[in-house]
């Protein structure tokens, strides 16, 4: 994408865009919820679709004028169901989080009991965070990781259901480097009469992918974002049974939104047909090769990875159990040398979440743009230098050049 018109029309706005490509083409990024899109998508997302409201659904819109919308809908909708073999789909969800607004209002009364990750634990804000509108408007009982292992207890999940008899499961997380358990999941919320909720969000992909186990075979429903694995544009989905169909889509609309963003969901359907293709499994099955790669070369260089390593495209590094520094500290070090992280917590962590004992480093960017295994070595070099020298300006300067070096080589996707 040129931008001519843009920088025709706003210098402003077209000056800090050319400064953005700069700092995505020349540094490398980790962060486990991001990735690139496709040509294709940004072009979809930029498209004539943005003009035309389009309330309601597929042949029962409030608005005329949505023949042609209907089809790029219904489009997004079928492919969503062949990816994942959903029988049910929303895709207007504007992203992750309304997703699982409208998957709270749909199932549930204000003050029923929901079962959830802790978010300290590795669970999302949208899954019982107090300051949250999911932990203020509902009873949420969180479940923890074992102690030991830092994985999800399903025995003790269990012991948690009977007790407790929430009114719906939750599983999902937005910092766990395990696989999960779905089959097990439904079979404890079917002991206790519980609603079955998955929030797939980071592993989209790699279910789609044919990588990961899927529960939507087993869940009620599944939410999921269109971005981070899945590498779609930023937005959300909800899958469900035909039978929660019309609460699901009553909840999404009137319910908490009102016109959908049919630019974002031309662009879904883009995503989703690019994710159909046989290439998309072989880059599925990268992210999780260069994870456990990465997590291994880290390992090797002293630091402790929770839980022992990775199953998916995520990992956390606890940075001070293994070299004295911050998650803050190594965050700021990293981000100097042009290698986006996050700071992130570990399980059972003794410090504030502003200024953890971990980061939290993802794969799937850096294997959209072409890093394999060999890479992961050099990468895994680069983050260990650049933590052990994060207090000698000199030495972050003469590493920040060779990540741009590094990066230069890995084309981002829609930036010459």
């Amino acid at each position: 994408m040129n931008y001519d018109n843009l920088e025709k029309s706003d210098i402003d706005v077209f000056n800090i865009l050319k400064e953005e490509e700069h700092r995505q083409k020349f540094g490398m990024e980790l962060i486990a919820s991001e990735n690139y899109v496709s040509p294709a998508v940004l072009e979809a997302m930029g498209s004539v679709f943005t003009n035309k409201y389009s309330e309601g659904y597929p042949g029962k819109r409030y608005y005329g004028g949505n023949q042609i919308i209907d089809k790029v809908e219904t489009l997004a909708i079928e492919r969503t169901k062949q990816l994942f073999g959903a029988e049910a789909v929303n895709v207007q969800p504007l992203s992750g989080g309304p997703a699982n607004i409208a998957v709270y209002m749909a199932l549930l009364e204000p003050g029923d009991k929901v079962l959830g990750l802790s978010l300290d634990q590795g669970g999302h804000l949208s899954h019982g965070h107090p300051m949250n509108f999911s932990g203020k408007l509902f009873d949420i009982v969180p479940y923890f990781l074992n102690k030991e292992t830092e994985v999800i207890d399903m025995d003790e999940v269990a012991e948690i259901a009977r007790r407790e008899k929430p009114k719906m499961i939750l599983a999902g997380f937005s910092a766990y480097s395990r696989s999960m358990d779905w089959k097990r999941f439904k079979e404890i919320a079917d002991e206790v009469g519980a609603y079955t909720f998955a929030d797939i969000a980071h592993v989209a992909g790699l279910i789609a992918g044919g990588q990961l186990e899927s529960p939507v075979p087993y869940f009620d429903v599944v939410s999921t974002t269109t971005h981070k694995t899945l590498r779609g544009p930023r937005g959300g989905l909800i899958m469900c049974k035909e039978k929660f169909l019309p609460q699901i889509n009553k909840a999404v609309f009137p319910g908490i939104q009102g016109g959908p963003h049919e630019h974002i969901i031309a662009a879904k359907a883009v995503a989703f047909g690019e994710a159909l293709r046989p290439e998309f499994k072989d880059y599925a099955a990268q992210i999780i090769v260069n994870a456990k790669k990465l997590a291994g070369v880290l390992q090797e260089r002293g630091y402790r990875i929770v839980s022992g390593g990775t199953d998916n495209h995520l990992m956390l590094v606890d940075i001070f159990g293994s070299v004295g520094a911050t998650g803050k500290e190594a965050e700021h070090a990293l981000e100097f040398v042009g290698i986006s992280v996050n700071k992130n917590m570990i399980p059972y962590d003794q410090r504030k979440p502003m200024d953890p004992s971990g980061i939290r480093l993802g794969t799937p960017a850096m294997t959209t743009r072409g890093m394999k295994e060999k890479d992961m070595e050099t990468l895994g070099d680069l983050i260990d230098r650049t933590i052990k020298n994060k207090d000698s300006e000199s030495e972050l300067l003469k590493i920040k050049s060779e990540v741009e070096a590094v990066a230069a080589n890995f084309p981002v996707p829609g930036i010459i």
